[in-house]
């Protein structure tokens, strides 16, 4: 039995991703799964079955908060780590979805979508309620967070190669 594509050694590829970034390759399994490599690691992120992947891997969104919840509890834990502060742990649930954005000053199009990323933090350990409060704030300053919420310049070229 030969090497499916899912199992393909990704090694050879791994030393050409340099440090602070990611290769991303289709894997040949189906028309959505890609392997992304980040130098160390290999994942899987594929699109759900109900949209023709063969859901081996989170879908990109999924990745997206997958990453703000990463960091936000990383940062969340570390803020109160530096306090000394008896947080014993962090739990964010995250979803993605499309709303009408009622907020729109300057809309073209009243009925414009918008997209939303719910966050819900649970805080676990004996915080008192103003410890509870500022970990909120320190939540909203996560990285990602604020990448996610500022201005993105995103430049594509095509690889000569």
């Amino acid at each position: 039995m030969s090497d499916a594509p899912t199992t393909r050694d990704w090694r050879p590829l791994q030393v050409m991703v340099a440090p602070g970034s990611v290769l991303v390759v289709s894997t040949g399994a189906g028309p959505f799964e890609q392997a992304l490599l980040d130098g160390r690691h290999v994942l899987t992120a594929d699109e759900p079955a109900e949209v023709g992947g063969g859901d081996a891997g989170p879908g990109p969104y999924e990745l997206l908060l997958m990453a703000l919840g990463a960091c936000t509890s990383m940062t969340v834990k570390s803020y109160a780590a530096r306090k000394s502060w008896p947080l014993d742990g962090v739990e964010v649930r995250l979803s993605h979805g499309k709303v009408y954005d009622q907020d729109c000053v300057n809309c073209e199009n009243e009925n414009a979508m918008i997209d939303r990323i719910e966050r819900s933090l649970r805080l676990l350990g004996p915080l008192s309620a103003e410890q509870r409060g500022r970990l909120l704030e320190i939540a909203n300053k996560c990285p990602v967070h604020r990448t996610l919420t500022s201005r993105i310049n995103i430049r594509t070229v095509l690889d000569p190669a």
